[in-house]
């Protein structure tokens, strides 16, 4: 997205603001702190208010809590590790009273403490005179286990419901005045697996190398609900900016905010209250472990005896497929249900090949959200939350139809030369979007105006339907060469539409509009042509259809494969001839120019070959010298690791390949909630190409589709390495539910818990579809613990062969992990692959067009490559065991009776 300057960050903070005027200096930093270790940690209390101000690795002094922003963060309505927030009301009635330690901080007076507790005092003074819960917080050393405990009791002769309770979590993710080594050294990501008993918090460091924290319940705790906490915005280090996300609540019980702020969503959870006997009292609490790894996270939550659920391929299930579950628990599991009801159904199976999992078989039924609820015999809930999307193909069939339909933009009179066009769109209103003051939005540049185009071209490099490419063809070659891209020197506009009403005296700008904000560009600045990132959109576009023209001939009228492919290249020449700003940063989604470079060596094109690989190396070059490669036009980003590592992987520089892939992970958790799984971490982009604007998590932005292909690449790499597929394939398939019932697809879901909802904007889907479309797939692996699986795949016999019905949405790419074999396919669609495991030989059928598809276009010929991407002992490249004609590098497979069958071995 177009990146705020300073000045513009300003506005925002203006503009972006929770208007709280903060009492300053109130924590008490000056008196003070409280001391005392762990074997883990060091710990640092401040002393008057007894809230969290280091917490330190015994092992390695990394510090997860921003000690050094605290004396900025020192005010009234700033939150702390330690405060809490509640709603409550006597039972009868129906007003809800607040209380939130934030709010009017005071000295409190410690409790004389001994034993386990190394602080205790008692919440009364800065919690509201007529608060109905009388609350004690305690910091508790339990078998060298931090913990940090809320004694919560009814002091009134009347019962009390508890309608909200929760537990603010302060890390360090504050970026704000920080070099880009201090951002990647001193701070943390943490994200949540909100699953009732089950969940848990992982806080990972930047790096990716150190071990996480993970914070765990104690007790009855559950993780029901997880709130962003509001805070001023206006002072410095400017809360809910691109520099500082801000931070999120631990919430025990959420049914106050369900009957209020949340009333007109669906909660993650189903929101629940307790009720307090007068005199009762329940302690609710959190602990702190550290995990050795962030591979290792799950393992850590499983050693403290909580349940842990592993779900295979993840929490995104197309209505075609099955998914499995597979659920580590001390217990047995007492209930399962589901909500919706019937949305999906599940039975128990045999694959666990080790003690202590027990796996299900869930079929999905209900397009959309579902969470399934498993309650064991010792009481305790899990819920795993899914998404449903229509079947893989099916939903890309609806996609191309809505983009090249209801977004085909065809006003030939527009005086900004936008027809024919994919343009953007407004699902809430059901109409294209030519007027948004964001310029780029309705300009066809930027990730926000060029994202559907670019999902509508890389469909077809995946799935062409004949009708669909016949308007791709007028749109690249009248719209985007020619008005996106000038003609004469093949540089790339910012936006073509502008805001500069004498320069287009009878275009009509919308009064209703505010016309007055940096981004309503003039043409000058529209057309400016320095931005690098545009140009890896427009080189996937011709990219994509050199692809089309190179396997479905047919389809085309207007340039051959040669065209479309030296168009490919002018354009990635012309971002690297040292005009164009950004070059020396990863660009979002260059994997395509990785995929072009192959091609042309494929084909023989040598010089251009080798014009296009010398200027990827001249980039890696300068990384290769850089500890943090991963700049972008924001102070810190989720945008230059996928580029970094794909080049630095070509040019054989394992360790800034492995930092930018250590990079990676700890930004897309692997969790068994489909908003987090494999969900990238994007928190800014809804201000530049959202419908609503706002600092917000973002869930299956394009961050998840784009970095996804790192980590699937380094899993083809290191095929027994099951986290970074889980982590890739969670990523890969976070674009399927950006696509509605309609075909419509939304840059992102807002997860907010007053919204929960995506957004209405079609804006940057298109560099999550192109990550999508360059690394979707079916995978078969041989899981020690789960045994045969398949990854976009169902497994239908494991003996003596291991056969796979291939059901992901690309049906292009078969991975064989224990051969280290990646089967591609430029033309046709897998439908079968058969491995025998003794014989090591591999038979795939190929269809002309995958099933599940309404308009896709069948292919003349089948074209398969075969590459070993992994080392295997005793293992070598396949090959085909009959003899067959080839065609730049690639197997050519004749179609019989609508099949195509080959054996390898």
């Amino acid at each position: 997205m177009m990146r705020l300057t300073l000045p513009h960050i300003a506005y925002w903070l203006l503009i972006l603001v929770h208007s709280t005027v903060s009492q300053s200096n109130t924590l008490g930093l000056s008196d003070g702190f409280l001391s005392f270790n762990t074997s883990t940690f060091a710990v640092q209390l401040v002393k008057d208010s007894q809230t969290l101000y280091s917490l330190s690795t015994i092992d390695g002094g990394f510090n997860f809590i921003p000690s050094d922003m605290m004396s900025e963060r020192a005010n009234n309505g700033n939150y702390h590790l330690g405060d809490i927030t509640f709603r409550a009301r006597t039972v009868g009635s129906t007003a809800w009273t607040s209380g939130d330690t934030s709010t009017s901080r005071v000295k409190l007076t410690a409790s004389s403490v001994s034993g386990t507790t190394k602080a205790a005092a008692n919440l009364a003074p800065t919690l509201p005179r007529n608060s109905l819960l009388n609350i004690t917080r305690r910091w508790v050393v339990d078998d060298n286990v931090l913990q940090l405990l809320f004694d919560v009791t009814n002091s009134q002769t009347t019962a009390v419901e508890i309608g909200s309770l929760g537990a603010p979590l302060e890390f360090n993710n504050i970026f704000t005045d920080r070099t880009a080594a201090q951002t990647n050294t001193l701070c943390s990501l943490f994200d949540p697996y909100i699953g009732q008993d089950a969940g848990y918090i992982q806080v990972t460091p930047l790096l990716g190398t150190l071990p996480p924290l993970v914070v765990l319940p104690v007790g009855q705790s559950p993780l029901e609900g997880w709130r962003f906490l509001p805070e001023s915005t206006a002072l410095t280090p400017f809360y809910q900016s691109q520099t500082f996300e801000g931070l999120y609540e631990w919430d025990f019980h959420t049914l106050a905010y369900a009957e209020n702020e949340w009333a007109s969503t669906t909660p993650w959870n189903a929101p629940t209250s307790f009720v307090l006997q007068p005199g009762q009292t329940r302690t609710y609490g959190l602990q702190f472990r550290v995990a050795p790894s962030i591979r290792e996270i799950e393992s850590t939550v499983a050693s403290v005896g909580q349940p842990v659920a592993v779900t295979i391929p993840g929490t995104i299930l197309p209505a075609d497929q099955v998914g499995k579950v597979f659920l580590n628990t001390n217990a047995t599991v007492a209930n399962i249900t589901v909500s919706p009801a019937g949305a999906l159904t599940w039975e128990t199976n045999t694959d666990a090949q080790t003690s202590g999992w027990l796996g299900y078989t869930v079929t999905p039924h209900t397009w959309g959200r579902s969470r399934l609820s498993v309650t064991y015999s010792d009481g305790r809930l899990q819920t795993i939350h899914y998404y449903v999307t229509k079947g893989a193909t099916a939903a890309l069939d609806d996609l191309g139809n809505f983009l090249t339909t209801s977004q085909w933009y065809t006003n030939t009179s527009d005086p900004f030369h936008r027809a024919p066009s994919v343009i953007s769109y407004d699902r809430s209103v059901n109409q294209v979007v030519t007027n948004d003051p964001r310029v780029w939005i309705g300009g066809l540049g930027d990730e926000a105006g060029s994202g559907s185009w670019l999902a509508a071209a890389m469909k077809q490099f995946v799935q062409p339907d004949a009708a669909e490419v016949a308007k791709l063809e007028q749109f690249v070659n009248q719209t985007l060469w020619g008005t996106i891209q000038n003609r004469n020197n093949a540089t790339v506009k910012m936006s073509v539409f502008f805001y500069q009403p004498d320069l287009v005296p009878n275009y009509v700008y919308p009064s209703n509009e505010d016309w007055t904000v940096w981004w309503s560009w003039n043409q000058a600045s529209a057309w400016a042509t320095g931005r690098g990132y545009d140009y890896v959109h427009v080189t996937a576009a011709y990219w994509a259809m050199y692809r089309v023209a190179r396997n479905y001939p047919d389809l085309v009228t207007v340039h051959d494969w040669q065209w479309y492919i030296n168009q490919a290249v002018l354009t990635v020449t012309t971002l690297t001839d040292g005009q164009v700003g950004y070059v020396d940063d990863g660009l979002m989604g260059e994997t395509v120019i990785r995929f072009l470079l192959s091609d042309l060596q494929r084909e023989g094109l040598t010089a251009n070959a080798t014009l296009v690989q010398s200027r990827m190396q001249s980039r890696w070059k300068i990384w290769s010298t850089e500890r943090y490669p991963f700049g972008s036009e924001m102070a810190w980003d989720s945008t230059g690791q996928e580029g970094v590592y794909i080049w630095s992987t070509f040019f054989n520089d394992s360790t800034t390949a492995l930092n930018a892939l250590n990079s990676i992970l700890a930004y897309q958790p692997v969790v068994a909630h489909w908003g987090y799984n494999g969900n990238a971490r994007r928190y800014w982009d809804n201000i530049y190409g959202g419908k609503l604007m706002r600092i917000e998590r973002q869930i299956h932005h394009y961050g998840s589709g784009l970095n996804a292909l790192p980590l699937i690449e380094n899993f083809e790499a290191n095929p027994t390495d099951y986290y970074l597929l889980r982590a890739g394939f969670g990523g890969l398939s976070g674009p399927l539910s950006n696509i509605d019932e309609g075909g419509f697809a939304s840059a992102s879901f807002h997860s907010f818990a007053d919204t929960m909802a995506w957004d209405a904007y079609s804006g940057d889907y298109g560099p999550n579809f192109s990550g999508h479309s360059m690394g979707m797939g079916t995978f078969i692996i041989d899981h020690p613990d789960f045994g045969w699986q398949a990854f976009g795949g169902t497994v239908v016999a494991t003996s003596p062969a291991v056969q796979v019905q291939i059901k992901d949405s690309v049906r292009r790419r078969v991975f064989i992990a224990p051969l280290g074999a990646l089967l591609s396919l430029d033309a046709g669609a897998f439908s079968t692959v058969s491995y025998n495991p003794s014989a090591k030989t591999v038979t795939v059928t190929i269809a002309p067009v995958a099933d599940g598809t309404s308009g896709a276009a069948s292919a003349p010929i089948g074209r398969l490559v075969i590459s070993q991407t992994a080392s295997v002992a005793g293992v070598g490249l396949l090959k085909p065991t009959t003899s067959l004609a080839t065609d730049a590098g690639a197997f050519v497979i004749p179609f019989t009776n609508g099949v195509g069958t080959v054996t390898l071995s």
